[in-house]
């Protein structure tokens, strides 16, 4: 009876949601809010014209005459996941180069049916991206919810970077993004007196920066400079007390992107998680035929940056678990989007690798919500409070047990939407 009753009330939401203005009330479930405190048993939310209207436990929440309720008994309730660290549009199959409106939709449409409801593109954004990105706040939202940084800065000289900085800004991006990596010695490094006249402009446009590095000691230099995201691991040494310092005096995130790794050496033979059944729902039978190319594994397996990558996941996971200890701000990001990173199922793998590397499953679950959000400066997004969208998960095993139970998606919810998988 409990059974039907469930899938009676998950049918009516599909036609009534709160976006119709309806207000749909969630009840009976276990409610983890994003923020990081305990979480809420035999819960209540409340869903108001795609916004969270009220939170709490049952008997401590007013339910509105006429609601309609939606009874989720051993079910697990959680924010919808925040990718700090994305690139979107660029790659279809296999290769890059086919940025589009449609390209970008398709790949927030897939995001969201993983349970990313948020994501930070880093990189590569093009006017299409800004569009998707401005027609986002409304309340029959059913896809993933964009932010963007427009074109990559570089430059040889301070005047060349900046006008790429005052280029992305016209276009109206939100963040500021550049490299101080040299490839693994292949390439030259953005010197330090062009990063610092980009820091520069970017404060006075009003715009954060965020800086892709490799190197410790860059990254030292980098926040004392004034960077305000961290947008790759630390991979060449282990971090030191001073750096940990550094990092937590300033309040200044550090988003690992362990996923980025992993993606360098994975295909040299068959991963484990081309038998997922989660993977292979959204993946297109070709790019794995394409990955499982004998030449292709073989390229990989000889190669040197493949092989020095496999090595600077080691280092970057005892960095990671280092500074989470030492109580640096955290924000989850995959650098999902080039070929061979897929979007949303390696949001999945980040989570696991954060843990791995020593996070609590509380902590992994913050990192990629609420604090992601908070570390990018993202409004009303990222936790399930009062007055934020109504973008969440609905779990059927709980994700502070085993962090792979964020896979065990019921339902993902947009604006108060039902997403349809």
């Amino acid at each position: 009876m409990k059974t039907r009753l469930l899938a009676a009330s998950l049918a009516l939401t599909v036609a009534c949601s709160s976006t119709d203005g309806d207000t749909v009330v969630y009840t009976g479930g276990t409610l983890i809010d994003g923020t990081g405190t305990a979480p809420i048993t035999d819960a209540v939310l409340v869903v108001e014209n795609g916004k969270v209207a009220a939170v709490g436990s049952a008997g401590d929440v007013h339910i509105p005459r006429n609601a309609i309720e939606v009874h989720l008994p051993g079910r697990f309730i959680m924010p919808g996941l925040v990718d700090a660290h994305v690139h979107i549009g660029d790659t279809r199959g296999l290769e890059s180069g086919h940025y589009s409106e449609e390209n970008v939709l398709d790949q927030l449409h897939r995001l969201a049916r993983y349970g990313v409801t948020t994501v930070v593109s880093l990189g590569d954004d093009q006017d299409a991206g800004l569009r998707v990105r401005d027609a986002q706040n409304v309340t029959s939202l059913k896809r993933t919810r964009l932010f963007v940084a427009g074109t990559v800065v570089t430059g040889d000289t301070p005047e060349e970077a900046v006008a790429i900085a005052e280029a992305n800004a016209a276009m109206g991006v939100d963040f500021i993004k550049f490299r101080v990596d040299d490839n693994l010695g292949t390439v030259e490094k953005m010197r330090p007196e062009v990063y610092r006249a980009v820091i520069a402009k970017a404060e006075e446009l009003g715009l954060p920066v965020a800086a892709h590095v490799y190197y410790l000691e860059d990254t030292k230099d980098l926040l004392r400079a004034g960077i305000d995201f961290v947008g790759h691991s630390v991979r060449d040494l282990p971090v030191d007390s001073e750096f940990v310092e550094m990092m937590r005096e300033s309040g200044v995130c550090y988003c690992a992107t362990l996923m980025r790794e992993v993606s360098t050496f994975v295909y040299e033979n068959e991963p484990e998680f081309f038998g997922d059944p989660f993977f292979l729902a959204e993946v297109d039978s070709a790019i794995i035929e394409e990955l499982l190319d004998p030449s292709r594994q073989e390229s990989v397996r000889n190669s040197r940056a493949a092989q020095q990558y496999r090595a600077a996941l080691d280092v970057a996971k005892k960095n990671l678990g280092l500074l989470s200890q030492g109580g640096v701000r955290i924000a989850m990001g995959t650098d999902a989007g080039p070929p061979g990173r897929f979007h949303g199922y390696f949001d999945h793998l980040e989570l696991e690798l954060m843990a791995e590397a020593g996070m609590s499953n509380m902590d992994v679950l913050r990192a990629a919500t609420g604090e992601a959000a908070a570390c990018m400066g993202l409004e009303n997004v990222g936790t399930l409070e009062a007055g934020n969208w109504a973008d969440f998960l609905v779990l059927r095993a709980d994700p502070l047990i085993e962090i792979t139970n964020t896979r065990s998606i019921d339902r993902v919810y947009v604006a108060g939407n039902l997403v349809e998988r």
